[in-house]
């Protein structure tokens, strides 16, 4: 395979992505969108393509190894092909690469079974029909939380100001509270602060501004009054929304404004062309409760070298090892 620099695709390159992806079902995700790749290089991260006969993959290169294309931020990773097409991992590698890791690879993606090393569930919403349809395929847990969302969307209204919903804000100063709050949960939390890489900020900020209707960041709000008690960047391509930076302000944790949020959101499905909500790699509570089904994502690494793959499988069940205590304990 020869490596290209994304800007230096041709236009029947880019033609090929367009038309691959719209012909794969396997990959209506907008991670798999050839704007997705656009932004993340525009933003300042260098996005190489590997091209072969009828294939791309994009990806960022990190010493010898390659990574997929927006990574860590890509919950869903894998080739461009045409659906049913053969492909060869090991073709990735050379001229200095010597490894080729994925997190969120999409299960069942051709060729790369022998280099899986386990695999995590990826809950989705079918809200095609909107809240009734989506509500006729939930499980009970979900539609109680659905309720009980309508309810709290009252009682604030009566202790806040009217609840005001927005689909698809283009406001850069809320998506700017998204990242702050975003930011904020990261520090409470202990976790690693993903927008400490400015390129990261300039990418959600480059997505707003994309209003192309077959892909884009999508930037949803829920006020009370003057305030915004929740809000969501996420990416859209054709049908589907991908859950991606979900936030709420602490001081209104009591009236759980993130259902609130989620529940608008499945009520906007069908004005948006909107049938399926992407919720991402997680065993979240909230997720669990909200599915209405789920697919599979997977872990692992492309090499030669048996010592490496050896490392990267003891450190994933390492994590999948804390994930459990975690879970047992309540942390």
């Amino acid at each position: 395979m020869r490596m290209v620099a994304f800007d230096r695709l041709g236009t029947a390159e880019l033609d090929a992505w367009h038309a691959l992806h719209a012909g794969n079902p396997a990959l209506d995700s907008p991670y798999f969108h050839p704007g997705f790749a656009a932004a993340v290089h525009a933003s300042g991260r260098e996005v190489r393509v590997a091209v072969g006969d009828g294939v791309l993959v994009p990806h960022h290169r990190e010493g010898r190894t390659l990574r997929p294309v927006g990574w860590p931020g890509a919950d869903f990773q894998g080739p461009v092909l045409a659906a049913g097409a053969a492909f060869r991992p090991l073709d990735l590698l050379g001229g200095g690469a010597a490894a080729y890791a994925f997190d969120h690879l999409v299960d069942g993606a051709p060729g790369f079974e022998p280099w899986v090393i386990s695999r995590r569930p990826s809950p989705y919403l079918d809200v095609t029909g909107g809240l009734d349809g989506y509500l006729g395929r939930a499980s009970r847990s979900g539609r109680d939380n659905m309720a009980q969302a309508r309810r709290r969307a009252g009682k604030a209204a009566r202790e806040h100001g009217e609840v005001r919903f927005e689909a698809e804000s283009a406001d850069a100063d809320a998506l700017a509270q998204v990242i702050a709050l975003k930011r904020a949960q990261y520090a409470a939390t202990g976790a690693k602060d993903h927008f400490a890489e400015p390129d990261r900020v300039r990418l959600l900020e480059s997505l707003l501004r994309t209003r192309d209707r077959s892909f884009g960041g999508v930037l949803s709000t829920l006020h009370a009054g003057p305030r915004l008690l929740a809000a969501h960047f996420g990416l859209r391509a054709g049908g589907v929304l991908h859950w991606w930076f979900p936030v709420y302000d602490p001081e209104f944790a009591r009236l759980a404004p993130g259902w609130m949020l989620l529940r608008e959101l499945v009520s906007a499905a069908p004005a948006l062309g909107v049938t399926r909500i992407d919720l991402g790699r997680g065993e979240d509570e909230y997720k669990r409760r909200a599915k209405t089904g789920e697919t599979q994502v997977c872990q692992g690494v492309v090499t030669r070298n048996p010592v490496r793959r050896a490392a990267a499988s003891a450190e994933t069940r390492a994590r999948a090892f804390v994930r459990s205590v975690r879970s047992r304990t309540g942390q």
